[in-house]
C-alpha cells in the first residue's frame, strides 16, 4: 500500500476555524479559538486519513510574484482580524512543539507550496491529500490526489472530498480546466479581474466547449451570449492575466526531504504542556498512551494508612502555613493530604482498616487550632464535609479557588491543575486524565498506591506554593481587601446558609404541582382548539408546521430541522394570532412544573423536608453569588403562579417567622455614586420617586403630572441604561420606534451628562486596560472591547457598562451578609440568614427576637457601604416567603 502525505493550507484552515468557533480566551487572556478549531480539524483528519507524512504551509506577509505582476492582486481583501493575527505565532508554536513541519517562502503563497509538495510527493510514489478551505486548490485534484475542503460550524467539522472526477461532476470541467474557468469568471476574494459579464455558469459552459482560454479567445465570435463574446474579445489580455494569477505553481524551488516530513512524536511532553496552558481540555485524550505522554512526577510523597503513621504526621506538623486537601469521590472523603516545606507532601488515606472517622479524630487539633494557617481549595466544601462528621468551627486562612477566581473571574475552571498551570507554570494531569470519564471512569481505590499518593499530596503542595504567587498578584491588583475582607469571610456565611437550608410545605408543593398540571391540561385543549388539531406542543418541528403552514403566520424561517419557534420568534408574533399567547403561557407553566414543582420535590430532603441549595462564589463574572441544585434565585416573579411558588417556603417551626429585606433600587444608587451625577444624587438624598423624577426631566412635564405610562417608560430607560441597552433594544421593550427610543436616551443623557461620561470612560478605560472593575477592585477581563468584530465588541461594551454597577451592588450585599451573619452570631441569636437572592436577604427569625433582628438586618444592610447616596432597605415579615416578600 502506497504511503500517504497530508498537506494543509494553514492560513485557510485557521481562518475557517476562527470564524467557526466562538471567540475563546485562556486564563492568560490570550485568544485561542482559531488554534483550538485548527487542531480539532487536524486531529479529525489525522484519524480519518492516517497519513505517514504531514506538512502545513503558510502565507507570509510579503508581496508574491503575483503582486509584482498585478498591483491589485488581493487588493480588496480585508486585513486579518487582530484576534486571529495574534493567534498565528501561537499556532506555529503548537505545530513546532508537535514536530509538524511548517513551510513558508517569500515570493510565493501557501497554495504554491502545497502544489509543489504534492507534485514532489507524487514523483516519489507518495499519495497526497491536500486540505484547504479554498476551492482554488481543486485544480490540483487528480486520480489519486484528493483535495479535502473542511467546513466548520459551531465547532463541528464536515469535509467535502474531491478527486478529478468529482471536480468534473460538480463543475463540468477537469481540474486543469478549472483554472481557465476561474480566469474567465474572476475571483472577488483574490481580486482576480476575469472577464466582465462572465459568471460561473457562462465560464463553465465556455471551457466545457473549448477547454482552455486560448481556444476560447480564438472562437470568441462564436460564443453566446453576445455580451460574453464581445467582452472576451475585448478583455483577452485580462483573461490571460487572470489565468496567470489563478494558476498554482507546482515547481517552485523547494527542498524535498521526505524523512523530515514523517509523522513522529506529535503528542509529546512539550506539546502537552502547551495544549494544557491553552486550556484545551478536550484534547488531553490525544496524549493518552503516547510513548511521550506526560509522566507523573517521580514519587516524592509519603503514603500513610494507619493510626500510628497519622499520629506521627500530626506530631511533625509545625504551626504556621500548611497546605491541605481532601480528596472526594461521590462526596465521600478518601483521605487527607498535607504539605509543609520541612514535612514534604503526605497522603493519609482512609480505608476499611483505618476509617475516615478515626483519621479525623487524630487530626482534630489541626482542624480546631487556627495557629495552623490552613491553605485549601474550595474550603466551603471541606467545611460541609467536616460538619457531616460533627466537626464544626473549621477555618482556613486562604482558599486558592477564591484567589484564582478573583484574579480571573472569567476563567472556565479553577481546578488544581488550572492553579498549577496559571500560577506555578507547571503541568499536571487533570482529574479527568487521572480517572477517565463515563463508563471507563476509574474509582479512586483502583489507582495504584503511588498514583493515589501523588494525586492527593500534589494538590496540597500546589495550593501551598500557589498561595504566595496569588498573594503577590492580589497585592499588585489592589485586591487583598476584596479577598480577605469580603470573599474569605463570605465562605462561612454561605456554609451556614447551606447547613440550615429552607423548609418546604410539602402538602402545599404537591397541591401546587397538581394545580400546574391541571392548568397545563386546560391550556393544551385551548391550543388544540385554536390549531384545529392535536399535536405535540413541545415539538418545535410540529409547532412550526402548525404556526407557519397550517395557520399561515408570517415570519417563519425554515431550516434543515424545521421552523424556529424560539421565544424571540414567538414574541414578535404575540399579536398575530391568539394561539401564540397561549403557547408562550404554556411554556411558562411547563417550566414552572418541571423545574420547580417536580424539581423541588426531587431535591427535597425526605427526613427534614428542607431544600439545601449550594451557593457558589466562583461562577459569575460580575461577582454575584449563584445558587444551584436547586437554583432558588431564579424563581419567576413576573407570572402570578411563579410568585405563588414562594408560598411553599416556610419557617422551620411555629417558633420562627421570615424576615425579608431588599435594597431599593441599589443599582441606580450605585450608578449615582460611581458617575457622581449631581441630579441623580440629589434625587436619592431627597428620597424622591426616581422613576417619576426621571420621567419629569426627560419628558419635560411637571413632577406631579407624570402619567403612569411615562413613569413606566422612564423606569425602562433607567434600567436600560444600566444594562447598556441601545435604542433598538429599548424600543422593543417599550413597543416604540427606534427613533423614539433614541430620543429618550439622548434626553436622558442630556439631563444626566455625567452618566454618559461614566459610560464612555468605562468603555475607553476597559479597552485600554483590558478589564473593568467595581468599587472594591473586583475585575472582569474584557478582551471583547478590542475585538474587530462589531457584534462581539458591542456585546463587550454592554457588559463593560453594566459590570461596575452590577458588580458593586453584588459586593455591597456580600458585605451586608457578612455583617448580618456576624451580628447574629455575636449576639447569640437563634435567628439565621438562610437565603440571598441578588439584592434580597431572607432570615428565619426566632419570633421572640424578630424586632431586634429586623433592626440588625436593616442597619447592617443600609451601612454595608458608604456611598454618596443613602442605601434604603425595606424589611417585611411573614409566615412564608411569599408573605414576607
Amino acid at each position: 500500500m502506497a504511503e500517504k502525505i497530508m498537506l494543509i493550507d494553514g492560513n485557510s484552515i485557521v481562518n475557517r476555524a476562527f470564524y467557526g468557533v466562538p471567540l475563546l480566551t485562556n486564563g492568560e487572556g490570550r485568544y485561542t479559538n482559531g488554534v483550538y478549531g485548527f487542531l480539532n480539524i487536524l486531529f479529525k483528519l489525522l484519524d480519518e486519513e492516517q497519513p505517514d507524512y504531514l506538512a502545513v504551509a503558510f502565507d507570509l506577509h510579503a508581496p508574491t510574484f503575483r503582486h509584482r505582476t498585478f498591483d491589485g492582486y488581493k487588493g480588496t481583501r480585508k486585513g486579518m482580524p487582530e484576534e486571529l493575527r495574534e493567534q498565528m505565532p501561537l499556532l506555529k508554536e503548537v505545530l513546532q512543539a508537535m514536530h509538524i513541519p511548517i513551510f513558508e517562502q517569500e515570493g510565493f503563497e501557501a497554495d504554491d507550496i502545497l502544489g509543489t509538495l504534492s507534485a514532489l510527493a507524487e514523483k516519489n510514489g507518495i499519495v497526497p491529500v491536500v486540505v484547504s478551505g479554498d476551492r482554488d486548490l481543486l485544480q490540483l485534484a487528480g486520480e489519486t490526489l484528493k483535495v479535502r475542503i473542511p467546513k466548520t460550524k459551531g465547532g463541528r467539522t464536515e469535509t467535502e472530498d474531491y478527486y478529478a472526477a468529482d471536480v468534473q461532476a460538480k463543475y463540468g470541467v477537469t481540474p486543469a480546466e478549472f483554472i481557465d474557468m476561474k480566469a474567465l469568471m474572476g475571483d472577488t476574494s483574490d481580486n482576480i479581474p476575469g472577464v466582465p459579464g462572465i459568471g460561473e455558469k457562462t465560464a463553465a459552459k465556455i471551457i466545457t466547449q473549448y477547454h482552455d482560454i486560448e481556444t476560447a479567445i480564438a472562437h470568441a465570435a462564436e460564443i453566446k451570449p453576445k455580451k460574453a463574446s464581445e467582452n472576451l474579445a475585448a478583455y483577452q489580455e485580462q483573461a490571460r492575466l487572470s489565468k496567470f494569477l489563478a494558476t498554482i505553481v507546482r515547481d517552485m524551488p523547494l527542498e524535498w526531504d521526505k524523512e523530515s516530513l514523517k509523522i513522529g512524536d506529535m503528542f509529546n511532553q512539550t506539546a502537552y504542556e502547551l495544549v494544557k496552558r491553552l486550556e484545551f481540555k478536550s484534547m488531553f485524550s490525544h496524549f493518552e498512551g503516547s510513548a511521550s505522554a506526560p509522566k507523573q512526577a517521580e514519587q516524592t510523597y509519603r503514603f500513610v494508612a494507619d493510626r500510628e503513621g497519622a499520629k506521627e504526621v500530626l506530631a511533625a506538623l509545625k504551626k504556621g502555613e500548611v497546605g491541605y486537601a481532601f480528596v472526594y469521590e461521590n462526596e465521600e472523603g478518601q483521605g487527607l493530604a498535607l504539605y509543609q516545606e520541612q514535612l514534604g507532601g503526605v497522603w493519609i488515606e482512609a480505608s476499611m482498616a483505618f476509617l475516615m472517622q478515626e483519621l479525623l479524630e487524630i487530626f482534630q487539633p489541626f482542624f480546631a487550632d487556627s495557629a495552623y494557617r490552613k491553605i485549601g481549595h474550595d474550603v466551603k466544601k471541606d467545611i460541609r464535609f467536616l460538619r457531616s462528621y460533627g466537626y464544626n468551627g473549621f477555618t482556613a486562612e486562604f482558599d486558592t479557588a477564591i484567589g484564582a477566581y478573583i484574579l480571573n473571574a472569567t476563567g472556565s475552571s479553577y481546578e488544581y491543575d488550572d492553579i498549577a498551570a496559571t500560577f506555578l507554570n507547571e503541568t499536571y494531569p487533570s482529574q479527568e486524565e487521572v480517572f477517565g470519564k463515563g463508563r471507563t471512569k476509574k474509582a479512586f481505590a483502583a489507582l495504584p498506591e503511588a498514583e493515589r499518593t501523588a494525586y492527593g499530596a500534589r494538590q496540597a503542595e500546589i495550593f501551598f506554593r500557589a498561595r504566595k504567587v496569588m498573594e503577590e498578584r492580589l497585592a499588585e491588583n489592589e485586591q487583598k481587601s476584596l479577598f480577605y475582607d469580603m470573599e474569605m469571610p463570605l465562605i462561612y456565611v454561605l456554609a451556614d446558609m447551606e447547613k440550615y437550608g429552607i423548609k418546604v410545605d410539602k402538602a402545599a408543593l404537591l397541591a401546587y404541582q397538581k394545580r400546574l398540571g391541571e392548568s397545563l391540561d386546560g391550556m393544551e385543549e385551548e391550543i388544540y382548539a385554536l390549531a384545529g388539531e392535536k399535536f405535540n406542543i413541545n415539538s418545535p418541528k410540529q409547532l412550526g408546521v402548525i404556526l407557519f403552514e397550517r395557520l399561515g403566520l408570517k415570519g417563519g424561517k425554515k431550516t434543515k430541522t424545521g421552523y424556529s419557534t424560539a421565544a424571540d420568534v414567538l414574541e414578535k408574533l404575540r399579536t398575530a394570532h391568539p394561539i401564540v399567547e397561549r403557547i408562550l403561557h404554556y411554556r411558562q407553566l411547563a417550566k414552572l412544573k418541571s423545574t420547580y414543582a417536580d424539581g423541588l420535590l426531587a431535591v427535597m430532603d425526605a427526613e427534614t423536608e428542607k431544600i439545601y441549595s449550594t451557593f457558589n462564589q466562583t461562577i459569575t463574572a460580575t461577582g454575584r453569588i449563584s445558587s444551584t441544585e436547586p437554583n432558588l434565585q431564579n424563581i419567576p416573579v413576573r407570572l402570578e403562579l411563579g410568585r405563588e411558588l414562594r408560598k411553599i417556603f416556610i419557617p422551620e417551626s411555629a417558633e420562627f417567622c421570615f424576615l425579608d429585606a431588599d435594597y431599593s433600587q441599589i443599582e441606580l444608587r450605585v450608578l449615582a455614586h460611581i458617575s457622581g451625577d449631581e441630579s441623580l444624587i440629589a434625587a436619592f438624598k431627597s428620597n424622591q420617586d426616581i422613576h417619576r423624577m426621571t420621567a419629569s426631566q426627560v419628558f419635560h412635564v411637571p413632577f406631579d403630572e407624570v402619567t403612569p405610562l411615562q413613569r413606566s417608560n422612564a423606569k425602562a430607560v433607567n434600567f436600560g441604561i444600566i444594562y447598556g441597552k441601545g435604542a433598538f433594544s429599548l424600543g422593543q421593550d417599550l413597543g416604540i420606534s427606534r427613533k423614539e427610543a433614541e430620543e429618550y436616551i439622548n434626553a436622558y443623557f442630556a439631563r444626566y451628562p455625567k452618566i454618559k461620561t461614566f459610560m464612555e470612560d468605562t468603555i475607553k478605560n476597559g479597552a485600554k486596560n483590558g478589564y473593568v472593575s467595581t468599587l472594591w477592585n473586583r475585575r472582569r477581563n474584557m478582551p471583547e472591547l478590542q475585538s474587530s468584530n462589531f457584534m462581539q465588541r458591542a456585546a463587550g461594551e454592554r457588559a463593560a457598562m453594566n459590570m461596575p454597577i452590577q458588580g458593586t451592588a453584588a459586593d455591597i450585599i456580600k458585605l451586608a451578609m457578612i455583617k448580618v451573619h456576624r451580628a447574629l452570631q455575636e449576639g447569640g441569636y437563634r435567628s439565621r440568614l438562610i437565603l440571598q437572592v441578588h439584592d434580597e436577604l431572607l432570615i428565619e427569625a426566632y419570633k421572640e427576637e424578630k424586632d431586634a433582628v429586623a433592626k440588625i438586618l436593616k442597619e447592617n444592610m443600609e451601612h454595608a457601604a458608604d456611598l454618596l447616596v443613602p442605601l434604603d432597605v425595606d424589611v417585611h415579615e411573614g409566615a412564608s416567603w411569599f408573605e414576607a416578600k
